[in-house]
């Protein structure tokens, strides 16, 4: 379920975080559906039961899980609002690192080439005809 690279610079909580919300985009993980418990999951990936919690907060203050006391957490419901705040933080993060990008001397034809991998990511590499 998980690839973990324990020699990555990239914390180990963030690469759970990114792992999960990978897993929740593209549907793998369905709304309302418990994720595995902290110290489960600590177990089975052999690391401390501080960094699985610390990704589960992460995940809870991004909005792609929550948390019920005594029962765990389970996937938030996906909603999916034109006008939401967080998706206007998105676009102005996604502003700057293209204009980083085309600074670096990327052209728009491999920007447009990413947006449409990143959009078969999410689909499930079905084709539009």
């Amino acid at each position: 379920m998980f690839d973990l690279d324990l020699r990555s610079r990239k914390p180990i909580y963030e690469q759970l975080v990114d792992k999960f919300k990978e897993l929740i985009i593209n549907d793998v993980l369905q709304q309302d559906e418990k994720l595995p418990s902290v110290r489960t999951l600590a177990q089975q990936l052999t690391i401390n039961p501080n960094t699985i919690q610390k990704a589960y907060r992460e995940l809870e203050a991004q909005g792609f899980i929550y948390s019920i006391k005594g029962k765990g957490s389970f996937v938030h419901p996906v909603t999916k609002l034109d006008s939401s705040e967080e998706l206007e933080k998105m676009k102005e993060e996604l502003k700057k690192l293209i204009a980083e990008a085309i600074f670096l001397g990327m052209s728009t034809k491999d920007l447009y080439s990413i947006i449409e991998e990143a959009e078969d990511g999410v689909k499930g590499g079905e084709k539009d005809d």
